[in-house]
């Protein structure tokens, strides 16, 4: 007999438990339709579990963030963003020979084809980066139509890695083409997050020496937010999948989520705070003792919002 039941006007229906790991229980509601003729209707899917997953743990008023049982203060400390990849796509952390195989898989993609470099010159100089990289990941599956099958694990297997390689390379072209200078083809010398950042921030007249500790921070960063449960991209990803539509087309429509002021957006709006800090000169102790006294227009951003 089950804990939970719904009395309705024809009989009881039992509501199975649905135990968790971590965190909050689950209350199976499937019969619910077939049985009472009603559904639920939840604003914001807020008590709403979408599906039972073992990835990621998170608990914002806690401070809790685990990658596969990993917390992620362990991870920050002692991985890599590629070997938290690998531990967020295969369930376990890879051994020293995986992690190699993994990361020459990544090195073998990075390039982009010609004709998808050239795809950059019909965007306007002030187009925004996640318009400009949401439409690159879509057209890469005009570009590899030999992994499109979401049935076929080694065809997604390949999709992963290619997107692995090949975003950063996007997102480094987004803004040279903003700034108005040449694309820096990727260095596979170089480890992943530091290709990345000559490609962003290199040009051919010279060499470009990476800062250490811009290459730590960079990491960190990516590391942090390499999953955030079923947030508002994560969920739209599975949705556009649910289709059968291919990884790049629903990758690219968690993207255009992602691009959104509620979701990825307060990024943005992070770095604008950050840059108003800067240019007003008042320091970062006198703007949030203006946070504290609520003065008007005075946000502190990054913070509270629904991940």
């Amino acid at each position: 007999m089950s804990d939970y039941s719904l009395t309705y006007p024809d009989g009881v229906l039992p509501l199975p438990e649905v135990a968790s790991t971590v965190g909050e229980a689950g209350i199976n509601i499937g019969p619910l339709l077939k049985t009472t003729g009603h559904v639920t209707l939840d604003h914001g899917f807020m008590n709403t579990a979408s599906c039972t997953s073992a990835i990621t743990y998170i608990d914002g008023e806690a401070g809790i963030l685990r990658y596969r049982g990993y917390p992620i203060e362990q991870l920050a400390q002692q991985s890599s963003f590629l070997e938290t990849s690998y531990l967020l796509i295969y369930g376990a952390l890879p051994s020293s020979e995986q992690l190699d195989a993994f990361k020459r898989d990544i090195r073998m993609h990075t390039m982009l084809h010609e004709d998808l470099r050239r795809f950059f010159d019909g965007f306007p100089r002030d187009a925004h980066p996640m318009a400009v990289l949401s439409s690159a990941v879509s057209a890469l599956s005009t570009f590899y139509q030999d992994s499109l099958d979401p049935f076929d694990q080694r065809q997604v297997e390949i999709s992963t890695i290619r997107l692995l390689a090949k975003v950063p390379t996007i997102a480094a072209y987004a803004h040279k083409k903003a700034v108005g200078q040449p694309f820096m083809y990727p260095d596979n010398s170089l480890g992943f997050i530091d290709n990345f950042l000559r490609m962003t921030f290199g040009v051919p007249a010279e060499p470009y020496e990476v800062n250490p500790v811009l290459s730590k921070a960079l990491n960190q960063l990516l590391l942090l937010h390499a999953d955030h449960e079923q947030n508002c991209s994560t969920s739209t990803v599975r949705l556009v999948g649910s289709s059968h539509a291919n990884l790049f087309a629903s990758v690219s429509a968690g993207i255009n989520a992602l691009f959104g002021p509620l979701h990825g957006g307060a990024n943005q709006a992070v770095m604008e705070m950050l840059q108003n800090i800067h240019a007003q000169g008042g320091g970062v102790n006198t703007f949030i003792r203006q946070v504290k006294d609520r003065q008007d227009g005075v946000k502190l951003m990054g913070f509270g919002h629904r991940v």
